[in-house]
């Protein structure tokens, strides 16, 4: 399955994630910040099939975190999420950066949904650059 970086400062939340993307047989590499997750991503050459990004973040946010990795590892699919409708409206003008927002809160189901779309866009950059 897929090998995925779970960014989120929020320790109940991440967890939940964290096991609900494990249901599905992916590898799930955990930072609570996203400088944290730039610290990982270096550390392991951007090796990641999927970046999960909260965007709410203290030390550096999902969007900044998002513009970094776009630029320096152009070919990881990026999905956020957010509970605050005004950083959704920050990220979709992000739309040829990240693939998705998942809205906050969200069910076991919704998050495995959108990581399975998101998976499944990889081979295309039509997808991703259109959801």
């Amino acid at each position: 399955m897929a090998r995925i970086l779970l960014t989120e400062d929020d320790e109940a939340v991440r967890a939940f994630v964290k096991r609900a993307l494990e249901l599905d047989g992916h590898q799930v590499v955990t930072a609570e910040d996203g400088g944290i997750a730039l610290e990982i991503l270096t550390a392991e050459h951007g090796s990641f099939d999927l970046l999960v990004s909260d965007i709410m973040m203290p030390v550096l946010d999902g969007i900044a975190l998002a513009l970094s990795v776009a630029r320096d590892y152009p070919a990881l699919v990026i999905l956020l999420m957010t509970g605050f409708a005004d950083q959704r409206e920050r990220a979709f003008g992000l739309d040829s950066l990240v693939y998705d927002v998942v809205p906050k809160p969200f069910t076991l189901a919704d998050i495995r949904q959108a990581v399975g779309r998101a998976l499944a866009s990889r081979g295309g950059g039509e997808a991703r650059a259109s959801a």
